[in-house]
């Protein structure tokens, strides 16, 4: 089967390689797209080095159409519109005998940790391969994990109906949390972020969602003129790897100073980096801090909102490309990280 390969940090290149082993318990997804998320941006520059493994075909974002089935699966069939759930536990850890399989010590996801979907085929285990409805558009399939973070990242932080929030960090995760949070919550949402591109791709979908460009605009101050100084429910902090602008805090430490008094602090950003913060602030409030990763059982509601038309990404996909162009979509999204989103890979008719 063909697929891209990553042999060398820097580089992404098509190969023939063997096709996946089908177990008695697995599927075989004949993919047709796969989405280049942020983390294939650190694998594909080393930083997820010593973790990943090369050679390596990277992607953790795809869907499908089911080629066959194990022997031991029942509940699925060739032929059927599905996405993978890339996550993989160990089932033994203390987390994951409590059914907290995001904290799992050991977990390992397809892509990252073993070959993805930039590939024609994938080998995937029957519980983690979810039926996608059939006028849900393919496109849309290949975008479910994305949107299960935001709607984990929801979950985590108990988003309610009314709440105020605010999400610093208008990228891929962003805006996966911004597209949840239009399904669950009719207050003000407020996307805060140093590139005016992303902010309008997000203002493009929803144009009553209140955008700050942080290089111009005070957040906090803003925030509390906006709330009549009360500040947001929740926070959510979806930077990573900051620009540090000069004269505002760093992306934690201004949701902790946005929120009311007794808010919530969702943290997203998988940074290298030590994140600054005066535990007063955050004391003074009785606030909370959260953490979310991954996903835990949320694709069955980004796939629910996929079908009753709920939820439309589709601003959200900036560019389409052939898989053999994996390499340019990896550059374009380095070079102009303002204009580009998500980028799909079209494997397969």
């Amino acid at each position: 089967m063909k697929a891209a390969v990553i042999r060398e940090y820097g580089k992404i290149a098509m190969e023939e390689v063997e096709k996946p082993a089908l177990l008695d318990n697995n599927v075989l997804v004949k993919v047709k797209y796969a989405s280049i998320c942020g983390s294939d941006q650190h694998i594909f520059k080393g930083e997820f080095h010593p973790r990943t493994k090369l050679p390596l075909i990277p992607g953790h974002e795809f869907a499908g159409v089911i080629e066959e089935v194990g022997k031991d699966v029942k509940n699925l069939s060739p032929g059927e519109k599905v996405t993978v759930d890339p996550i993989i536990w160990c089932g033994k850890c203390a987390a994951c005998k409590v059914g907290h399989y995001p904290a799992c010590t050991s977990l390992k996801l397809i892509g990252i940790d073993l070959d993805g979907g930039f590939a024609e085929y994938v080998s995937a285990p029957s519980h983690m391969v979810f039926k996608v409805p059939a006028h849900v558009s393919d496109e849309y399939a290949a975008l479910v994990e994305i949107l299960s973070i935001g709607f984990h990242a929801s979950a985590r932080a108990g988003l309610e109906k009314h709440d105020d929030i605010l999400i610093v960090g208008s990228g891929k995760v962003g805006n996966s949390i911004l597209h949840a949070a239009k399904t669950i919550t009719d207050g003000r949402i407020i996307l805060a972020d140093i590139l005016d591109e992303r902010l309008a791709i997000a203002s493009s979908a929803f144009p009553d969602i209140i955008t700050i460009n942080i290089t111009r605009t005070d957040p906090i101050a803003f925030i509390k003129e906006l709330t009549n100084g009360k500040g947001v429910d929740i926070a959510f902090e979806a930077v990573g790897h900051e620009v540090q602008v000069e004269g505002k805090f760093n992306p934690v430490r201004t949701c902790i100073n946005a929120i009311k008094g007794g808010g919530k602090v969702c943290v997203l950003g998988l940074s290298d980096h030590p994140s600054e913060i005066l535990m007063k602030e955050l004391i003074w409030k009785e606030a909370r801090i959260i953490a979310s990763r991954v996903s835990h059982g949320e694709f069955a509601k980004a796939i629910d909102a996929l079908d009753n038309e709920t939820l439309d990404p589709h601003k959200m996909i900036t560019g389409i490309l052939n898989l053999e162009d994996a390499q340019k979509g990896f550059e374009l999204l380095e070079k102009e990280p303002g204009k580009n989103l998500k980028i799909l890979l079209k494997v397969s008719d």
